[in-house]
């Protein structure tokens, strides 16, 4: 059986963007691989400087994940600190990583320009990430657009080390599922915390109905067709909506005769019912803290048996003893 690795940074409330492009399809991997997925903290440091704000969101990304369906059963869920085998990897890593490398990478780039501090840690990134995917000897990646280049990075920083040393890691391979495509936020740009456009699942009903109610569009009279290219609304409806729900929404958008109030409404109803069994499941876990911490400890003591062997052989080749 493959061995699948993804991660999630603690940086804030989880969202339709995080859900439909990442833990929806890392859930359904449980089905086909052996998965680990782990809270990477430790990335979180470049954006999250308060201690219990990063404590809180990692314990609430635990919660999110459990009651969105992660089976602790048959996957490996553990955080990132946890096991900090990791970042002796990405210093060895880094002995074999060029810097224009790290130089070319589009991720630094962009959020620098968003206006993180450009700090070694940022700079440095996709070989943490490459530490991460290295150390448990990670067969598939889930991948989108935006992680695709990191993904080669790391395939090229463990071609180098093995160059180098000797046959020592696996070259993960990319693992492309159905696409999503980008999940639109409140302001039509891809849905990020860094833009402040969010819509939480696990927030509260007054809250996600005011966030959709106020979603942009244009000033298209009611008895008019409305333009279905670059709807968000329609891009998050057919989400969340059957495909029938969603075919009766867009004649109606051809046919006008409907205001986006309608639409709205009818957006905001279909999200909260979707997600309602999932609000119950997570109120359940928070009265049982001491389960959560149970499910990441145990985890992480099987992901650092995995990691052990791996640095072993690392550190061998290099002559560290």
């Amino acid at each position: 059986m493959k061995r699948i690795l993804s991660g999630i940074q603690p940086s804030g409330t989880l969202h339709l963007g995080n859900y439909f492009g990442m833990m929806k399809p890392a859930i359904a991997l449980q089905e086909v691989g052996e998965c680990f997925y782990f809270i990477a903290d430790y990335h979180a440091l470049t954006s999250v400087h308060d201690a219990t704000e990063l404590r809180d969101n990692a314990r609430d990304v635990a919660l999110d994940f459990l009651a969105c369906g992660l089976d602790p059963a048959r996957s490996c869920f553990f955080r990132q600190s946890d096991v900090p085998e990791v970042t002796e990897l990405a210093w060895i890593l880094s002995t074999v990583t060029p810097m224009g490398m790290l130089e070319r990478a589009h991720s630094y780039k962009d959020k620098v320009a968003r206006g993180l501090e450009a700090t070694h840690a940022l700079f440095a990134y996709p070989v943490l990430m490459a530490a991460d995917i290295l150390l448990y000897d990670s067969d598939c990646v889930p991948v989108g657009k935006d992680q695709k280049q990191h993904l080669e990075m790391t395939r090229d920083i463990a071609q180098k080390f093995n160059d180098r040393y000797g046959e020592t890691f696996k070259l993960p391979e990319p693992l492309i599922g159905d696409e999503t495509g980008t999940v639109p936020g409140t302001d039509g740009q891809k849905m990020s915390k860094s833009y402040g456009n969010t819509l939480e699942i696990f927030g509260s009903e007054k809250a996600l109905r005011k966030k959709v109610m106020a979603l942009v569009t244009d000033s298209t009279p009611i008895e008019s067709p409305k333009p279905m290219e670059n709807s968000t609304v329609l891009a998050l409806y057919r989400l969340v909506a059957d495909d029938a729900d969603f075919a009766r929404m867009e004649a109606e958008f051809r046919g006008g005769g409907f205001g986006y109030g309608e639409f709205k409404q009818r957006l905001f109803e279909a999200i909260w019912e979707i997600f309602a069994p999932m609000r119950a499941k997570r109120a359940e876990l928070e009265r049982e803290p001491s389960y959560v911490e149970f499910v990441l400890r145990k985890s992480a003591d099987r992901a650092k048996r995995v990691a052990d062997g791996v640095l072993a052989r690392v550190r061998e080749a290099v002559g560290l003893r």
